[in-house]
């Protein structure tokens, strides 16, 4: 029996129906005369998006305040899952202060390449810290009685074309690299809450992927929760509805409500489905119906200050010659780049939060103790060359005993929508710091944005302080990191290369058109350049502090790995030892080291303290495509504990034994996996991987265009179709031009959209039919 029987057997078939979509934008359906009532979802991985106004996916209208906290690519720097469960209970809670009994968020798809536009939403390049993370977040927001919503499940990894693109990702590396993460999400989190995503994985939506949401989602990690689609990201509803997806969002004015009862009625789709569907809606409704007695008095300084404080653990120190940092009150200290004076402290999109308050650092380095020499501008903004501004920069450079330079990702550069087009900052940017470095021996650089970047400054300058984008308490954060009051401790969850081209996807990435191959399988991030020997500027793992620690007295129990760690600086400090497995034996293709725990203390000068990592051999687990389901191989593994993925201080060898599956692979079909080489992988071996021949990477650009195209394909279509495309085309470059990057994006948005969201997105306002002539019309140009 139903949980909500009673309630189910009273509703009408078209009161059944019209819950499985939104009331309007933001809002599930309510039927009063049964008591429903209608519930607010709303965007908020790092703070709440409460839009009080007109609604749109992508931030453009603005939203009430509310505390900016770090995004998850800075927070996912702190290892910390006290500190992400803390930041989700505070964001929770003002959630619940303005109705809202779903947060969609955190986000954790995988950081498959440093391009990816929502790079800054995300944890890491690694699935274990990007669940353990997600988990800690999804129970703190859920500590307030509403639901977290982990998103999105699953493959997401490229904005290009993302409603459409068919993401092509062989089997193991499905389960160990992309679903990983929001396993541990799930089973140890308990969201009451998913979202699907838009893209397709092996050629099925995944919204409507009965593998990945029946056998996976429901039937192996027994989720109990309510699955909603990505806003417009609903294909075919009926097959939604049979994979499991329950609700769809946002409403589509009864256009897909009607599909279902059409079906029902004609016998074609079994009630009892759409009733299981309900129930699971229903359950989610009654339990985070957000009621008077539940709201709570929110003290906007106080979650302020936790904003600073979750900035301060999240900063990377990477590099600190000659003890530099912290600054010292005598010096000099000019500050330099527009981002001290104008901060970049979160992405652009639908997680755009309008912050309860803001000070930049150059606001907030004018109240410290220290000896400013002054500001200088030193580069536009976006881009474009200005020997005035880099002429001030230098002169006032010349005056001052350090220099702080500020360098970073502007608002264009990453955002939902759109990747990057390479992992460079601004040549003006770069021209400044060759400029400044060639004249002054102590230059500080303090990078801003939310992913990787090439840093060509690297080796000539004596300090670099990544704050990532620290929310709104970055400016007060990072003087704290300045001056010494706070040691920085965080440590960086994904690889930086020296160069984009030796990122393992970088010769297959984004995707162009129809499909998008994950040719690099399990070689993801640190996974590859630790088996490939590849060097690298900064690896997964790294920070620095300004003390020092020691590691000693390495025991393997039977479910616990213990140690001991002292300070043995000058300074209080934290340390965040890892574990990475290194199989010594495999028969198989495998990275050379494995993340599998970590732990973070906190010591004071000369303190020794022992600390446990949890692990069992199940975690030496690999997942067996022949068998189709995880396995242990026996033989001898390193257990590696470290201060980074390189920086191993601790090892012990132990052996396994195995459970005599059948191996999954022939290596002589597969020898560039089994040496790594994944950029040179030819289509026959990664056939062989697959297990079959995936569909072409190209669009048939002969073909008619049909509802589930997108409006991008139409460049292809003469007359028409391609005076429409470069009309849209042409209003981007408009917007872009005037400095506009939230509305491009937008337009971006609009490009990815396929023809069938065009009625559903405008509520019937734009029928399927009329939708139908256009095609017709277009498709006259061949």
């Amino acid at each position: 029996m139903l949980k909500n029987q009673t309630i189910i057997d009273q509703m009408t078939l078209e009161e059944k129906a019209s819950m499985m979509s939104g009331k309007n934008f933001w809002n599930t359906q309510d039927i009063e005369r049964l008591n429903i009532p209608s519930i607010m979802l709303t965007d908020g991985p790092h703070g709440l998006r409460k839009q009080g106004g007109k609604a749109d996916h992508l931030g453009l209208n603005k939203s009430i305040p509310s505390t900016c906290f770090p995004t998850a690519a800075t927070l996912a720097n702190s290892w910390d899952e006290s500190l992400l469960h803390d930041v989700g209970h505070y964001i929770g809670s003002e959630a619940v202060g303005e109705d809202v009994s779903v947060l969609l968020g955190p986000g954790l798809n995988i950081k498959r390449n440093p391009l990816g536009g929502r790079n800054f939403e995300y944890f890491s390049e690694d699935p274990f810290l990007s669940g353990k993370l997600a988990a800690s977040m999804t129970r703190g927001i859920q500590s307030n009685g509403i639901s977290a919503c982990p998103k999105h499940f699953a493959v997401n990894s490229q904005e290009h074309l993302r409603m459409t693109i068919d993401e092509i990702v062989d089997e193991r590396a499905l389960h160990e690299i992309y679903l990983e993460g929001f396993r541990l999400a799930v089973e140890e989190g308990k969201p009451k809450t998913l979202m699907s995503a838009y893209n397709k994985v092996n050629g099925e939506y995944a919204n409507e992927h009965l593998y990945l949401m029946q056998e996976v989602l429901y039937n192996q990690w027994n989720y109990e929760g309510v699955v909603v689609t990505d806003w417009g990201g609903n294909n075919d509803r009926i097959k939604g509805l049979l994979a499991g997806n329950q609700l769809e969002m946002p409403s589509t004015g009864g256009i897909t409500d009607q599909e279902i009862v059409r079906k029902i009625k004609a016998e074609e789709l079994e009630e009892e489905i759409l009733d299981e569907s309900v129930d699971r809606l229903l359950t989610l409704i009654f339990e985070t119906q957000v009621t008077g007695a539940k709201k709570p008095v929110i003290d906007t300084q106080a979650h302020h200050q936790a904003a600073v404080e979750a900035a301060k653990r999240s900063m990377v120190l990477l590099k600190n010659e000659q003890d530099i940092l912290p600054l010292k009150n005598e010096q000099k200290v000019a500050v330099i780049g527009d981002f001290a004076a104008v901060p970049r402290y979160q992405g652009a999109g639908s997680s755009l939060v309008q912050p309860t308050t803001l000070s930049s650092p150059w606001e907030a380095l004018q109240k410290t103790t220290l000896n400013l020499s002054g500001y200088a501008k030193g580069f536009k903004r976006f881009g474009g060359n200005s020997a005035k501004l880099r002429g001030e920069a230098v002169t006032l450079a010349k005056e001052s005993d350090v220099v702080l330079l500020f360098l970073g990702l502007d608002e264009g550069s990453e955002a939902e929508g759109i990747d990057r087009a390479d992992m460079k900052l601004r040549n003006n940017q770069l021209k400044l710091a060759e400029e400044l470095t060639s004249t002054h021996d102590n230059v500080v650089v303090v990078l801003s944005g939310g992913s990787i970047v090439e840093m060509p400054f690297a080796s000539k300058v004596q300090g670099i302080i990544h704050a990532y984008l620290g929310g709104q308490g970055m400016g007060e954060a990072l003087c704290d990191v300045l001056q010494g009051i706070y040691n920085p401790s965080g440590k960086l969850a994904e690889t930086y290369p020296l160069q984009y081209n030796d990122v393992p996807s970088a010769p297959y990435y984004p995707g162009w058109e129809a499909t998008a191959e994950h040719k690099e399988s399990i070689y993801i991030g640190y996974r590859y350049f630790e088996t490939k020997e590849v060097p690298v500027l900064f690896p997964f793992g790294f920070g620095l502090s300004y003390t020092s620690f020691e590691y000693s007295n390495m025991k393997v129990n039977n479910e616990t790995i213990s140690l001991t760690i002292k300070n043995t600086g000058a300074r209080a400090g934290e340390e965040i030892a890892q574990l990475y497995v290194e199989p010594l034996d495999s028969q198989i293709f495998r990275a050379r080291k494995e993340l599998k725990g970590f732990v973070k203390v906190h010591l004071q000068p000369g303190e020794a303290r022992e600390v446990t990592i949890p692990f069992n051999n199940k975690q030496a687990a690999y997942y067996n495509s022949e068998i189709h389901a995880w396995c242990l191989e026996g033989g001898r593994y390193t257990l590696n504990i470290g201060s980074s993925v390189q920086d191993i201080r601790l090892a012990q060898t132990i052996t396994i034994e195995g459970e005599g599956h059948p191996l999954p692979y022939n290596k002589e079909k597969l020898p560039s996996y089994y040496s790594a080489d994944v950029h040179h992988i030819r289509d026959e071996e990664f056939h062989a991987l697959l297990g079959y021949t995936p569909p072409p990477l190209k669009w048939n650009r002969k073909q008619s265009l049909s509802h589930n195209d997108t409006l991008a394909q139409m460049k292809y279509k003469k007359g028409l179709g391609q005076l429409a495309y470069l009309l849209i085309v042409s209003i981007r470059k408009g917007l872009k031009a005037a400095n506009e990057p939230l509305q491009a994006n937008n337009v971006m948005f609009i490009m990815n959209m396929t023809f069938r969201q065009i009625p559903r997105f405008t509520s019937g306002k734009i029928s399927k039919k009329a939708v139908s002539r256009v095609l017709k019309v277009i498709n006259l140009g061949r």
